[in-house]
């Protein structure tokens, strides 16, 4: 099955395999727009989603498989890949098992693993919203870092669920299934394509010390962290778009 493609921006040919969307489509979200708007000053954005009607049983293999025929099938040679959070774990599946299709790599908000809370987090909210029940509060651990803020993100996640429901809530049940049993520690130092890793040092969702470890995994890892950057921060730096192009396109 074909993956739902969006294209933007001028340039070196960029793709950016999306974060975790409630829907698999191309239509951007009103959080992406503005960073893959900041990127396509610099690249032309090749910007994918996962396939719909994801079966249930998928894994993060299969997913890197639909990713690497589709990448084939569109350019014929290997491609510059960045992953953002969600897209950083399918990024970092895609360098284990297809480094044929991928040139050079930046992996932003991931590593090799979710962690434990994260994990939970997003397991609680794809089974309740799956189940027909409000879910989007159980990510506020994910946003809010103290007790107040958490409690604030807890009572506007679950005010705005209703809103952002999909329309096929088992889309994202399946991949975060799939992203649940995501592991890729002990393939880090087969995988030869250079990767620069990117992470916030107040990321709530993973730690600098997960940003490290899987940087320094790699035969040709990188590690950039931004000092007092949230996770979604990490992405909308002001010097994001200049650190990709940086890495992906050395003098």
């Amino acid at each position: 099955m074909d993956l739902p493609w969006l294209e933007l921006g001028t340039g070196h040919p960029l793709v950016v395999l999306r974060w975790f969307t409630p829907e698999h489509s191309a239509k951007l979200s009103p959080g992406e727009l503005p960073v893959l708007t900041a990127l396509g000053t610099r690249f032309r954005v090749y910007a994918v989603n996962r396939a719909p009607n994801m079966p249930p049983g998928t894994t993060m293999a299969d997913i890197a498989e639909q990713h690497a025929l589709d990448l084939r099938k569109r350019f014929g040679q290997p491609v510059d890949v960045l992953g953002m959070s969600s897209g950083g774990s399918l990024a970092l599946q895609l360098a284990a098992d297809h480094p044929g299709v991928v040139n050079r790599m930046v992996v932003a908000g991931a590593a090799y693993t979710l962690p434990p809370h994260t994990r939970r987090a997003q397991r609680r909210y794809t089974e309740a919203v799956a189940a027909g029940r409000r879910g989007a509060q159980h990510l506020a651990p994910l946003a809010g870092g103290n007790p107040v803020t958490r409690a604030f993100f807890t009572a506007l996640m679950w005010l705005a669920d209703p809103a952002i429901r999909p329309a096929n809530p088992h889309d994202m049940l399946h991949f975060a299934q799939a992203e649940d049993a995501f592991d890729v520690r002990e393939r880090l130092p087969a995988m030869q394509t250079p990767i620069l890793v990117v992470g916030g040092e107040r990321d709530l969702a993973y730690t600098p010390e997960l940003f490290r470890e899987t940087a320094d995994g790699l035969p040709h890892g990188k590690l950039l962290v931004y000092p007092g950057a949230s996770h979604l921060r990490t992405f909308r730096h002001p010097d994001f778009p200049a650190d990709v192009e940086a890495f992906l396109k050395p003098a």
